[in-house]
This record gives structure tokens, C-alpha cells and sequence, in this order.
């Protein structure tokens, strides 16, 4: 949840807050009242960092006609079905790809989508947005700008942190890696792209590009943090299983510090590793997109869980996966509205278009297979959702 949520620079510079002392007085009782008391020590409880994934969040031009279709912005359905995860995590972080470039809106392949929506989403509680993409720089560098306003003036508020772009060098020392500590664990996030559709002419604002010196001065940057989580934008295209560029540049960032690694770019999912023990899932696929192809609707949301023992150094749990869907307006409800799958699994009765129920449970059972990737409690050989 956002109120845990402040950026460690600010968390180091700030003094000690304090005590305050609650209103009300201590009245003793009568003595002749008092009877021997037994005390016993509770064992002291682990607590936990929860911090919710999800993919390439999308901007089709028929997603914005759909959610301006009675005259003001109505992204609600859109992630309906995922309002507790999000909420309920104390990070919830997702891939923005798309610039908040202002009017004409405009969908692929040039992007530029609604300020309502980056509102929305900080709404519904994602906490930081990945924001270097190859889409970012759709609308050139003025459209670049406009987006770290925008997204600046959402910060100022109190809304969400975005990491990926930077207005000038002071930001990006900042933001490269977003350093934020969360329950007194440091964590450090990076975000790159392998690039853009269009260049940048000018230096500033930056995109976090991946290039492995720059990669190098960030992780420096970020040997303060407890965790270091790396978000690239890579590989190939509705490819389900990773390149071997990508599994170089994973290994790459786990020998210099990193602990997980979470994909994005491909559109589909992708297949998992564990490299020397860390985590690497490389592509979660879209989250919600008005593309077609049905391994493009199927997505992949991560949850990292970080166990704080006391009196010992944190720990990161191996990753929890589940599948979500996105389905399209009139399928499910009047919009978009992604869902998680195994929650909706037996209850076809709800959909519009049951046609789009099957469709989803076939994409579910084939992808899971293609890429090996189950969820928790659904291993291989017992994976027949229909």
C-alpha cells in the first residue's frame, strides 16, 4: 500500500520522528484488586513485503474509445477483478507502454494515451509505474516530456513512483535505480529498454536504455538496497520461450547483484529460469491490450514475497505466478476486464460470449504447457481446466 511507501533518499535524509503520547490518564487500581499475574513471551512473527507484477499495460485506440464511450473516462472494469491484489500488496508495480503525449490519443503504433488513465491506475493502488519501453518515445521527445509531468504531478500528489524515464541527470540519479524502502526493507528497481521505435535527439528527458556500462553505474547506485529487482523490456516478440541474448543478459544482472529478474516486451508469455538460485521470468505477457491473437490475451501476474524474520536478514520467497485474461468489451462486461483465470474456471455461465470462456481455458492449458509454468498447487499432469 502506498502510505508504506517512501523513496530511500528521502527514508535515509529524515531524522528520528518523535514518540507521541496518547491522550487519557492511568488510574491505578485498589491494591486489595491486584492478584499475581503470569507473562509469557509470544514468539515474534515474520512479517512480509508483498509485491504484486503484472505485464505490458496497453493503450489500443479501441481501449480508449471504450472507456470514453458514454463522454468522460471509465477505465473501471479494467482491472475490476484485480482491485485486491493491487490494493492489498504493499508494492504494486506495472509496465506503462504508452506516453501520456496528450491529444490526438492515438493506438498503435504510435502511441500516446490519456492522462485519466495513469490517474486510474494510481487509483486502483499501483504504486510505481515501468515506464522505458519501445513505445515511450512515440510522440518524440516533446511527448516524452509531457509524460514526466504528468507523472510528476502524480508523484507530487502522493499518487505513484515511476522509474524507466528521467527529466534531467539529478532525476535520473534518482530514479535509475527507483530506491524505495517499504516495512525498513531497501529495495532498488531497475528499468531499460533494448530500445525505441523512434530516437531521442536530445539527451534529456532519458530513456534507461540497455546498455551494460550504464546497467553497471545503477547497480553501484544501488548496493545500499536489501533487494535489487531488475525489469527489462527484451526479447523476441510472441516468442514463449526466451533468446539466448536474453539469458546472457540475465546472467549478467544476477553476478552483479541483481536478485530477480521480471520481463516484459514479448507480448505472451515466458519460460522461467532459476540462475544460480535467483528467479528470471522473461516475459509476463500483456495485462490488458485490445490485441487479438489469443496467447496475446494470456498473461502472466507475479507476486515477490520478502520474509523479514526477527532478528535476521530478509529473504525473498520463490516467485508466485498465476494467469490472468483479458477479455474485450460485450465478452465478460460492457469493457476490458481482465480476470484471473483459476478464479473464473467453472463459471462460464458469467460470460456473455461463452465462446470466449473456452477460448480462454484452451490458451490457459496450452501455454502452461508450452512454457512449463504452472501455478501453485497445478503441477504438470493435472492441468485439465476443462
Amino acid at each position: 500500500m502506498r502510505r508504506w511507501l517512501v523513496i530511500l533518499s528521502a527514508f535515509l535524509m529524515a531524522g528520528p520522528v518523535p514518540g507521541q503520547r496518547l491522550p487519557g490518564r492511568y488510574v491505578p487500581a485498589p491494591l486489595e484488586s491486584l492478584r499475581p499475574m503470569r507473562f509469557e513471551l509470544m514468539p515474534q512473527q515474520p512479517d512480509t513485503v508483498s509485491i504484486f507484477i503484472v505485464g505490458d499495460i496497453m493503450s489500443h485506440q479501441a481501449m480508449t474509445r471504450s472507456a470514453f464511450r458514454d463522454g468522460g473516462a471509465d477505465y473501471s472494469t479494467f482491472f475490476r477483478h484485480l482491485e485486491g491484489r493491487i490494493a492489498g500488496a504493499d508494492l504494486a508495480v506495472g509496465n506503462m507502454e504508452f506516453p501520456l503525449a496528450g491529444v490526438p490519443y492515438t493506438g498503435y503504433p504510435s502511441f500516446s494515451g490519456p492522462d485519466e488513465y495513469a490517474r486510474y491506475l494510481s487509483d486502483i493502488g499501483f504504486d510505481i509505474l515501468l515506464t522505458a519501453n519501445n513505445h515511450i518515445l512515440d510522440k518524440g521527445v516533446e511527448g516524452l516530456r509531457r509524460t514526466v509531468g504528468v507523472l510528476d504531478g502524480l508523484e507530487g500528489e502522493g499518487r505513484l513512483l515511476y522509474t524507466g524515464i528521467a527529466a534531467n541527470a539529478a532525476e535520473d540519479t534518482l530514479r535509475y535505480p527507483l530506491m524505495v524502502a517499504v516495512k525498513g526493507v531497501r529495495i532498488a528497481l531497475l528499468n531499460f529498454t533494448y530500445g525505441t521505435n523512434t530516437g531521442a535527439s536530445t539527451r534529456w528527458p532519458k530513456v534507461n536504455r540497455l546498455r551494460r556500462d550504464e546497467i553497471r553505474e545503477a547497480l553501484g547506485r544501488a548496493r545500499k538496497a536489501d533487494f535489487v529487482l531488475a525489469f527489462p523490456h527484451w526479447g523476441i516478440e510472441y516468442q514463449h520461450h526466451h533468446s539466448a541474448d536474453q539469458e546472457d543478459l540475465a546472467r549478467f544482472l544476477l553476478e552483479n547483484g541483481v536478485d530477480a529478474v521480471i520481463g516484459a516486451h514479448p507480448h505472451v508469455v515466458q519460460d522461467r529460469q532459476s540462475v544460480g538460485g535467483a528467479p528470471v521470468l522473461y516475459s509476463l505477457g500483456n495485462a490488458v491490450s485490445n490485441q487479438n491473437d489469443l496467447p496475446a490475451r494470456l498473461e502472466l501476474a507475479v507476486t515477490l514475497r520478502i520474509v523479514i524474520p526477527y532478528e535476521a536478514e530478509p529473504y525473498l520467497l520463490e516467485p508466485a505466478v498465476e494467469y490472468l485474461w483479458c477479455t474485450k468489451p460485450g465478452m465478460l462486461e460492457d469493457s476490458y476486464a481482465t480476470v484471473p483465470v483459476r478464479d473464473f474456471l467453472g463459471r462460464k455461465e458469467q460470460w456473455r460470449r461463452p465462446e470466449d470462456y473456452d477460448d480462454m481455458a484452451r490458451t490457459y492449458e496450452k501455454v502452461s504447457n508450452i512454457t512449463g509454468i504452472y501455478e501453485e498447487n497445478d503441477p504438470a499432469g493435472n492441468h485439465r481446466p476443462y
